[in-house]
């Protein structure tokens, strides 16, 4: 996959995703009962799979804006695995938001989980595919 496409769906998923988190503050702001009344771990919930949303909306919008793909072979697919992990983990943590607070402390499940481990491989995928490579710098 050519690095412009890449990064363009990157940059598309991110501001989806941003969307989407705007969105779901939007119903956090608007919940009935108001979530100041709700139990403490309920609320926790969905503050947190709220801000989950927002850390995969950030990671593909950074993506989607500077990516470059590496020459070496081995370094490239290891980017290209990483950016799908990193996709994927936003389609995991909105679903958990939709579908996981409203279990409380059962909910926790392996949507969030699913999300947020893709997230944390994509992106050491990508430190890993980036180690050590000599960079030029183009700055003035």
């Amino acid at each position: 996959m050519p690095a412009p496409m890449l990064r363009r769906v990157h940059l598309i998923i991110g501001i989806a995703a941003i969307v989407a988190f705007l969105l779901s503050g939007q119903q956090l702001g608007h919940h009935h009962p108001a979530m100041e009344q709700l139990p403490p771990e309920l609320r926790m919930m969905y503050v947190s799979r709220h801000i989950y949303l927002l850390a995969g909306a950030l990671v593909n919008t950074v993506l989607g804006l500077y990516l470059q793909l590496q020459t070496s072979r081995w370094r490239r697919v290891l980017q290209i695995i990483g950016s799908i992990l990193i996709l994927t983990s936003v389609l995991a943590l909105s679903m958990a938001f939709l579908a996981e607070p409203p279990l409380g402390m059962a909910g926790r499940g392996w949507r969030s989980l699913l999300g947020m481990v893709a997230l944390f491989v994509g992106v050491m995928t990508h430190l890993v595919a980036s180690a050590g490579v000599r960079r030029i710098d183009t700055t003035r």
